[in-house]
């Protein structure tokens, strides 16, 4: 089977759960690494290295990781080099993971706007300053880069952003097919993902890993095959399918038979499940059932359901109401064909919002500000 190397850490198969904001939490990456037999790597939401530094509390809450998992992996967002070393330092310092990933690659408008996520790239000195810092403060822990194709398509920064992440010590580059003014829309190019292994490795052998509609195991073999990166990074593909994990460790294994297909019943205790583990680590069982409501959509989305019964599952504010909903349903329900494929946002953006004069000089630094610093994800 083959296997990614991340610094010291063997993550096998090559396989990494994306960081997503209000999903990628403690108890989503346990269900996640039950389903796969704890293997793959599983990252933490994206977590803002201001906030970090100025130990947020919520920011703290997101930090932590159940004793089982290994590597602990932190994706950080920052903006600013002095914070962001800070914020490296005092996880390395402090034992709080095992791997730090730098996120460039969030499309938002409110970030991008301020100079962040995947407009940031574009300033080559800047991203070359933050990696430093990063690098430079991590001690013996990996650091690794998720990253876009650049603003847009006339604005392509992945290759020169490639080439500084190697230059700077980064331990590995992950891209994701799409330029931020695509935000979820379109195609993934897989063909850029074929072209930054290529760049990267004429200069170094750090692994590429790949992003960007991969919906099955087969289409992370399939992304493997054709790009020759070294791994997947694998995000939405799994909103509402936490097996999909023991399907990728089954693909990579030869056991495609293996491949799992719930009924309604084995989806619905898994929707029972993952409340009840969100119910438990926020300390509040109804808090964790109103946090479990946007997976809903995801975890029903094919079978018949209705929709009356889908808003009713998906204001449920207790175990009890929520399991009551699901035992009306058909539980004898097999995997419908209907469930596979795209999933989760798929919006694009006419332009990328950015700071006023943005374009005017790659090597120009100024105009990326704290306020750039904001809860929110994606890439």
């Amino acid at each position: 089977m083959s296997s990614l190397q991340i610094g010291p850490h063997t993550v096998q198969p090559p396989v990494v759960l994306a960081p997503m904001a209000g999903i990628t939490n403690a108890p989503f990456r346990t269900l996640c690494r039950e389903f796969s037999g704890g293997k793959g790597l599983f990252v933490s939401e994206m977590i803002t290295t201001r906030a970090l530094v100025e130990r947020n509390e919520k920011t703290m809450q997101l930090i932590h990781f159940d004793a089982t998992e290994k590597p602990r992996s932190i994706q950080l967002y920052g903006v600013d080099p002095d914070t962001v070393g800070k914020a490296v330092r005092m996880i390395a310092e402090e034992d709080l993971a095992d791997h730090i990933d730098l996120n460039f690659g969030c499309p938002v408008p409110k970030v991008t706007r301020k100079g962040g996520g995947s407009a940031l790239p574009y300033k080559r000195n800047l991203l070359r300053s933050i990696l430093r810092a990063a690098v430079g403060n991590a001690g013996s822990l990996p650091v690794t880069i998720k990253m876009r194709k650049g603003i847009d398509d006339d604005h392509l920064t992945y290759l020169d952003a490639g080439r500084i992440a190697v230059e700077e010590g980064i331990t590995a580059v992950a891209l994701h097919g799409r330029t931020a003014a695509q935000h979820y829309s379109g195609t993934a190019d897989w063909d850029t993902i074929a072209r930054l292994k290529e760049h990267v490795g004429a200069i170094s052998e750090i692994p590429v890993l790949g992003n960007g509609d991969i919906w099955s195991a087969d289409d992370a073999k399939r992304m493997m095959r054709a790009t020759g990166c070294d791994g997947v990074v694998v995000g939405r593909g799994c909103l509402g399918r936490p097996w999909l994990f023991g399907d990728l460790v089954a693909a990579f294994e030869g056991r495609e038979e293996d491949y799992a297909r719930p009924t309604m019943k084995e989806v619905a205790d898994v929707m029972v499940r993952h409340a009840t583990l969100l119910g438990e680590w926020l300390g509040d069982e109804a808090r964790g059932v109103i946090d479990f409501r946007k997976h809903v959509a995801w975890y029903t989305k094919g079978f018949s359901v209705g929709s009356e019964m889908r808003r009713k599952l998906a204001v449920s504010s207790s175990l009890a109401e929520l399991a009551d909903h699901l035992s009306a349903l058909d539980l004898d329900q097999p995997w419908p064909a209907g469930a596979d494929g795209p999933r989760g946002r798929t919006s694009g953006r006419d332009r990328v919002v950015l700071p006023d004069g943005w374009l005017d000089d790659p090597y120009d630094c100024a105009g990326v500000g704290a306020d750039a610093e904001l809860d929110t994800s994606g890439g």
